[in-house]
């Protein structure tokens, strides 16, 4: 049947299984969306490009799926860069959609024409320029396939506005993909393979490192298997967190820079490690020199570029995560790792006792307090979604998460705004899901306008604002290595209860401890969004903390504090 091009992208998406798109219109995507009008697909008007984006990729992690964004030409496609960016860090699923000037004057600097696909070439998988209406079908159902295979990572098709006006024949089965034959998933050598084998059944120290490959992978059982047959502890990244319940004693916690002292010193200690669809960024090794130089190294990784870029390793098994863990599975010998164990049990001592539940009410509202008491409030079952800075740490140390999925932040880009739209495009993702936003005050000043979007589309999240006054991480920083100089880290901020309610969303401020739990209570009672602003000690730290280089054992730890003390020093 015969179409035009704007028909032919929405009936696409249709039959690809797309029920969402996130989007802001224009000129140059016009047609499009006068074909929307007739779909059966649900656009969510965005407040900001960036905010589509981040939609988007909070949709696709929030699934395992493909998030949709789409945006016009010129300065509408410029504001997704971040959010590709972000996206491209995490290998998030996010398939970007921009209109394009007519082909006709493309080059000639028409109005609002950019080189869209040039600029985000470094940050996709893959673009392309699509200047014909009979292209539209095949590209579309190629680039899903793209964005999906091997590490998945956003895409992004820049159609021309004359593309989508003309029309062309529609038939699914004659535009099918023509992609070249799927290369073989696991691709590792045999005597790589042999060598993984041996390591794991001599090794006497041995550690996981387990990284979002695990999830990206679906291999969360497997994984399990694999934990429990080696008797194997693991340690996670950031990204990582939920692949394998916080619960479980065989979690040691999260490393790195602002990673459990004990998690970072059995590292330092190992003789094996076995990194499983993690990449060993810098945040992770500190300083590579140092970097837990006694170990022996797996590392498990679908993308070949991630091996040996950072750390040398002894054992390579590119492929999938899940596929290649059932491989080794059938020859691994039960261990028990006794003396290891109780070694890192020693190490943790009193520090892996986290209560600070029963600590006295010295007056002070700590950012800890806060996340801990959203954790036992809403048992650990809420999706949660960070910005980037001091609270995605406290996040990551007091919310224990037991499910995959149930974390979603921005960790290889650290991107400050990305918690509230990622939040609605999690929202639409898992409409049952209780899904918090957890952002500080400047993050939050980045994308607040899409709280627009939350009233308009009358969708039920709760915002936790940790408002200290400052740029909370870069304050810490300036604190540690420049002398306490807070230059342009104190933040005014606007009356946060007040912005709510002038969108018309219910906002609390909270004060003191006392008031945290009631009220996260009270907001949970809603189906409504609500948006709470916890005023926290202004001047407070993440500890423990490696400097940026530092070696994993060179922790700065936290001085004398009402709030946790960290482990002994190795």
């Amino acid at each position: 049947m015969k179409m035009t091009g704007a028909e032919i992208l929405c009936e696409t998406l249709t039959r690809l299984g797309v029920r969402h798109i996130f989007g802001y219109p224009g000129g140059a995507i016009l047609p499009v969306y006068d074909a929307l009008g007739k779909s059966k697909l649900h656009h969510i008007l965005v407040r900001h490009e960036q905010g589509a984006t981040h939609m988007a990729d909070g949709y696709a992690r929030a699934t395992g799926g493909i998030g949709v964004a789409m945006a016009t030409s010129g300065p509408g496609a410029t504001n997704m860069v971040t959010g590709i960016a972000t996206a491209m860090l995490d290998s998030s699923p996010v398939v970007c959609i921009t209109g394009q000037v007519s082909s006709k004057v493309l080059g000639s600097d028409a109005f609002q024409e950019v080189d869209i696909t040039g600029i985000t070439m470094p940050i996709t998988k893959y673009n392309v320029v699509v200047s014909r209406a009979e292209d539209i079908a095949r590209t579309l159902r190629e680039v899903f396939i793209i964005a999906q295979s091997g590490r998945p990572g956003p895409v992004l098709v820049d159609f021309t506005k004359d593309a989508q006006q003309a029309s062309a024949e529609f038939d699914w089965d004659a535009c099918a993909p023509k992609l070249p034959v799927k290369r073989i998933r696991n691709n590792h050598k045999q005597d790589e393979f042999d060598c993984a084998v041996e390591l794991l059944n001599t090794a006497k120290r041995p550690v996981i490192l387990a990284g979002r490959g695990i999830m990206l992978s679906g291999a969360m059982r497997k994984f399990e298997e694999f934990v429990r047959i080696s008797n194997i502890p693991v340690a996670m990244t950031l990204l990582g967190i939920g692949c394998f319940p916080a619960s479980d004693p065989m979690n040691l916690g999260m490393m790195g820079m602002h990673g459990e002292a004990w998690v970072n010193t059995a590292i330092q200690e190992a003789d094996l490690l076995i990194a499983v669809g993690m990449r060993f960024d810098d945040r992770v090794t500190g300083d590579l020199r140092t970097y837990a130089r006694n170990a022996r190294k797996i590392h498990i990784e679908v993308d070949r570029a991630e091996i040996n870029k950072n750390v040398q390793v002894d054992a390579a098994l590119v492929g999938d995560a899940g596929e290649t863990l059932s491989r080794l599975l059938p020859h691994i010998h039960e261990r028990v790792h006794s003396p290891w164990l109780a070694h890192i049990k020693e190490l943790k001592g009193d520090s892996a006792v986290r209560d600070i539940q029963s600590l006295p009410d010295s007056g002070h509202l700590y950012a800890a307090h806060v996340i801990n008491d959203l954790w036992k409030v809403t048992k650990g079952e809420a999706i949660v979604v960070t910005d980037v800075g001091q609270h995605q740490m406290w996040e990551a140390q007091y919310y224990h998460h037991d499910r995959p999925r149930s974390l979603i932040t921005s960790g290889g880009l650290g991107t400050m705004g990305f918690a509230l739209p990622a939040a609605i495009g999690a929202k639409f993702a898992r409409p049952d899901a209780e899904v918090w936003a957890v952002v500080g005050d400047g993050g939050f000043q980045m994308t607040s306008c899409e709280l627009a979007t939350i009233v308009q589309e009358k969708i039920n999240i709760k915002i936790a604002i940790i408002n200290n006054g400052y740029l909370g991480m870069v304050r810490q920083w300036q604190e540690f290595f420049y002398d306490k100089r807070y230059v342009a880290t104190p933040l005014v901020a606007p009356d946060f209860v007040s912005l709510a309610n002038a969108f018309g969303i219910r906002g609390e401020r909270i004060t003191s401890r006392a008031e945290v739990v009631s009220t996260i209570e009270s907001a949970r009672q809603t189906e409504q969004p609500v948006l709470l602003d916890f005023r926290v000690e202004q001047e407070d730290s993440v500890y423990p903390m490696v400097a940026a280089g530092a070696a994993l054992h060179d922790m700065i730890r936290r001085p004398n504090s009402p709030l946790v003390e960290s482990a002994t020093e190795p």
